[in-house]
């Protein structure tokens, strides 16, 4: 993993105000090509910011399907090239064999999680099934949504990336940032999935709006709850009510919208 770029950069500048005109620099994050690649065959390629590319490789290995657990990766390898950065993976034999009967290539901007599919079929895969007992406070999540803030270190500097995080108990097991909301969770679900921690046992807590390629993925790893600071889009809204995922958006310091299975949430 030698030689990977920053996460960001600090670039010149020119202010404009009505009053005057002042020279200087300001922080902004980086976002670079990362492809996924299995058995040197590339899966996907993504824009996203050059950190925690490990987590990333797994998370998205998990969130699309591709795997349904980490041990199904025999040999994983991040590699700085001189058009980016490729995450090498060997998969499980017979896992490989199942991935070449369904490969497909993805070329990804940073603002969209479905560019490229080949199909409608596979834009409207339905999520799995989640079913958990899981319960919380609303007050949990209001602590939640505060610590959030405070974990965001890339954003403090820059405020132009997404946070997921993974809310257990009274504190956040891991959060990931990326300049596109859904590699933010993809990264989320790898270092969930690296560090041996069940999804399905707290909250997802995203800084960005609700898709449904997000409700998608929080499905695949089992998460039960997300809360989302922005507003649902009605197609992911109908997706987490149909797989059984509570969903809580418009998520302020002050108040909270539960959309479906609201039981999981107590007053």
């Amino acid at each position: 993993m030698k030689n990977l770029p920053p996460d960001r950069r600090t670039m010149p500048r020119r202010l404009l105000t009505q009053e005057a005109a002042v020279s200087g620099t300001r922080t902004v994050p980086e976002e670079t090509p990362i492809a996924i690649t299995f058995g040197r065959t590339t899966y996907a390629v993504m824009m996203a910011t050059p950190a925690d590319i490990e987590d990333f490789a797994v998370g998205f290995s998990l969130t699309e399907r591709i795997i349904e657990d980490i041990a199904e990766i025999a040999e994983l390898e991040i590699v700085a090239v001189p058009q980016g950065i490729e995450a090498r993976m060997t998969l499980s034999s017979n896992r490989d064999a199942q991935l070449l009967s369904r490969r497909r290539r993805l070329t990804g901007p940073a603002g969209c999680g479905l560019c490229g599919i080949e199909s409608l079929e596979a834009a409207v895969a339905p999520p799995i099934p989640v079913a958990s007992s899981l319960r919380v406070s609303r007050q949990s999540i209001f602590q939640a949504l505060s610590r959030l803030r405070e974990k965001q270190i890339l954003n403090a500097e820059t405020h132009a990336v997404h946070a997921a995080g993974f809310w257990l108990g009274n504190e956040f097991r891991a959060v990931r940032e990326d300049v596109g909301r859904h590699n933010a969770l993809d990264k989320l679900a790898g270092a969930l999935a690296r560090a041996k921690v069940d999804a399905s046992s707290g909250i997802l807590v995203l800084s960005s709006r609700l898709s449904i390629e997000l409700v998608q993925k929080a499905s695949s790893i089992g998460c039960p709850i997300i809360v989302a600071v922005s507003a649902p889009t009605a197609y992911a809204l109908r997706a987490a009510e149909e797989c059984g995922m509570t969903v809580v958006a418009v998520a302020r310091s002050d108040s909270l919208e539960v959309f479906t299975h609201a039981d999981r949430i107590e007053d």
